[in-house]
């Protein structure tokens, strides 16, 4: 039998194919190769910290060239409190800092700038340099879309994209009647939170975000499976009893006093998803001594300072998160009460302004939360 002819439509046909595939190799390849982990190598740390001799570390405007020239055209700002992090090691010194595209200065041309020395416990804490950068240091700063801004210095732009939280909503069965949704937060530390406000029991929480695969591993506590412990980031969480939702009740202590990025969720707080005053108006509810003092992100008028949301505790030892658990599972707290046992607060001693307490559950790790203006600027927000 004669073969048939090898026409040019199916030879055509048949090269379509190989090329189809082969395109399909490389892009599973590329897909592969962009999943793959980053290393980060001794050697490269090393000889970073050599170089010392071209540039002015002490300039704010200079350092800002230098971090804007090394980042790609277009990057993604996760935090929502709209930080871009960076570290870098330079003359003998590991230094950490932001860029940070402020809700209230952005689209008036202007971002926060700041950088220091690593935080370390042996020593006190370099002072950082910080400016507010404008046109009038060169720097421009073009809004492209609601969460998109363009930010350009001499010949470098880049592209910032903030992180687009906007859908985020808890699922059913997660808060309770008396809970309003105050925002979705992306953590520095690639947790997400969902920040709730009780104003029955006028208590804050923040809830594990499982409306996605969480970027941690948790692992029980020994003495009860009801304390959960991410292992990488040492936040611990408490599975509700009442409801379908995991609360956090603890940060790492030693994270805290350096200042790194899992020192908790209460600087990276939901500014471009809070609907009105909904925040300001959870704050007077506890705070109402500050009434006239706070806009509506909580931070007093000059930009210093910012009201602090930090219901959990800093725990050193796994024990030191039991007494959530014995409050929860005590017979003595009223039911009407339940949720107070996850509201830690050790300002107790400074609070002497805010609103009387409710009544505390016994057992309870303290009564409802007083939490003041923090100490120091908002703007200089450097991670180690």
């Amino acid at each position: 039998m004669t073969p048939p002819l090898r026409t040019a439509g199916r030879m055509a046909r048949r090269l379509l194919a190989g090329t189809v595939i082969a395109t399909a190799l490389v892009m599973s390849a590329a897909a592969t190769e962009a999943n793959r982990p980053r290393l980060h190598t001794n050697q490269q740390f090393v000889e970073d910290l050599a170089r010392n001799n071209t540039l002015n570390i002490t300039d704010a405007v200079s350092v800002f060239q230098f971090v804007l020239n090394s980042l790609p055209d277009r990057v993604m700002v996760y935090p929502t409190e709209n930080y871009y992090y960076f570290k870098f090691n330079y003359g003998g010194v590991n230094y950490s800092g932001n860029i940070r595209l402020e809700n209230e200065r952005r689209d008036q041309g202007q971002l926060h700038f700041a950088f220091a020395p690593e935080f370390v416990e042996w020593r006190e804490h370099d002072q950082a340099v910080f400016k507010i950068l404008t046109q009038a240091d060169g720097v421009a700063v073009e809004r492209l879309g609601a969460l998109s801004y363009r930010v350009t210095l001499g010949a470098k732009s880049v592209v910032f994209d903030l992180n687009d939280l906007s859908q985020v909503r808890p699922p059913q069965g997660t808060m309770s009647r008396d809970e309003r949704f105050i925002g979705p937060i992306f953590d520095e530390s690639g947790v997400r939170f969902l920040l709730v406000y009780n104003q029955r029991l006028r208590a804050f929480h923040y809830l594990l975000d499982e409306t996605v695969t969480p970027n941690e591993t948790f692992i029980p506590a020994q003495a009860t499976d009801r304390i959960l412990i991410g292992k990488r980031t040492g936040f611990a969480f408490y599975r509700d009893h009442k409801l379908n939702r995991k609360i956090l009740i603890g940060v790492f202590d030693g994270n805290a006093r350096v200042n790194n990025y899992y020192d908790g969720p209460f600087d990276q707080l939901p500014d471009n998803f809070i609907d009105g005053d909904s925040l300001r108006n959870a704050i007077l509810d506890v705070a109402p001594y500050l009434r006239g003092r706070i806009d509506r992100y909580g931070s007093s008028f000059d930009g210093e300072t910012r009201y602090m949301i930090a219901p959990y505790t800093h725990y050193t030892v796994e024990d030191d998160l039991l007494m959530f658990h014995r409050c929860a599972e005590s017979r003595d707290v009223p039911a009407s009460q339940y949720h107070l046992c996850f509201v830690y607060d050790e300002n107790d001693d400074t609070a002497q302004n805010s609103p009387p307490a409710a009544p505390a559950p016994k057992s309870a790790p303290k009564s409802a939360p007083k939490n003041t203006l923090k100490n120091v600027p908002k703007h200089v927000n450097v991670k180690k």
